[in-house]
């Protein structure tokens, strides 16, 4: 069912860019994008914004709407094969500095951590993980946004849970636990 034109939001790309991109940024990141290419493949998601605005109904809110596309982007950036393997030591360098230094390195060794870990769930339950547990997106939203039943959302949820509950395990049996 589509809703009629007068009674679509009035979007315009300035506004939608300046209140969700660092979201995007975020979701794309967790999602499986190097750092390194999140920039161009964050510009790719906007251009498609741009493209479609006009056709955003409402039904949802933009930022799960601007997360379907985040989704779809980064999953086609991923089968491209433009995904490069980069190499994450979870050893700090010898010359860190103060507390704040060491704060920062940590919080970056756990963000990779996660990263390697969020790298093997499929793409169903590394999104529905990413939008509840990272993002804090309400269920139903989740769900609207992948495209999937609520209870299938709330079953990938629990499945992710336990895939990242045993990488976290590992990683700590590993001795490269994030502190």
């Amino acid at each position: 069912m589509q809703t009629p034109a007068h009674d679509r939001p009035t979007l315009d790309l300035a506004t939608v860019f300046r209140d969700n991109a660092p979201f995007a940024w975020r979701a794309l990141r967790r999602l499986g994008v190097p750092e390194r290419d999140i920039e161009d493949v964050c510009q790719e998601v906007f251009v498609i914004v741009h493209r479609r605005l006009g056709d955003f109904e409402g039904r949802s809110s933009v930022r799960t709407w601007i997360y379907g596309i985040c989704a779809r982007v980064a999953s086609d950036y991923r089968r491209s094969g433009r995904v490069r393997r980069e190499v994450v030591t979870d050893a700090p360098p010898d010359d860190v500095g103060e507390p704040d230094q060491h704060d920062a390195l940590a919080m970056k060794q756990a963000r990779a951590t996660l990263d390697r870990i969020l790298d093997t769930l499929d793409d169903d339950k590394r999104s529905v993980f990413v939008l509840y547990e990272i993002e804090q997106l309400q269920m139903a939203d989740v769900a609207e946004a992948l495209g999937c039943p609520l209870q299938t959302a709330y079953s990938r949820l629990h499945a992710a849970r336990k895939l990242v509950q045993a990488g976290i395990e590992r990683v700590a049996q590993e001795g490269g636990a994030p502190r």
